[in-house]
């Protein structure tokens, strides 16, 4: 079973090889629920996530962050948007 990692991966991939993918990903950012869209359409491209998934990923890679700088102590950077697979996603996307 994949992670969402390799989810997201998968869906990179296809978007690079698809332009009208690429498209339909990049247009949920001017949606109302901008992630809820995002998922709808990554299911049709056959990459099923959800939006808890994407949440809890950017959450789970922040939190190893957070671990590994300083200990995890209060010095420890804030990321502010870097948390956000999401954001992450389409900045890697906007590139292809």
């Amino acid at each position: 079973m994949m992670n969402t990692a390799d989810k997201l991966e998968v869906l990179l991939n296809k978007a690079k090889e698809d332009a009208a993918l690429k498209q339909s990903l990049l247009n949920t950012r001017g949606e109302a629920d901008p992630l809820a869209a995002f998922c709808k359409v990554a299911g049709s491209a056959g990459v099923e996530l959800s939006v808890m998934d994407i949440v809890n990923q950017g959450e789970e890679f922040y939190a190893e962050i957070k671990r590994s700088t300083n200990g995890g102590g209060e010095n420890s950077p804030d990321l502010d948007f870097q948390n956000d697979e999401y954001s992450i996603f389409m900045m890697r996307l906007s590139d292809l």
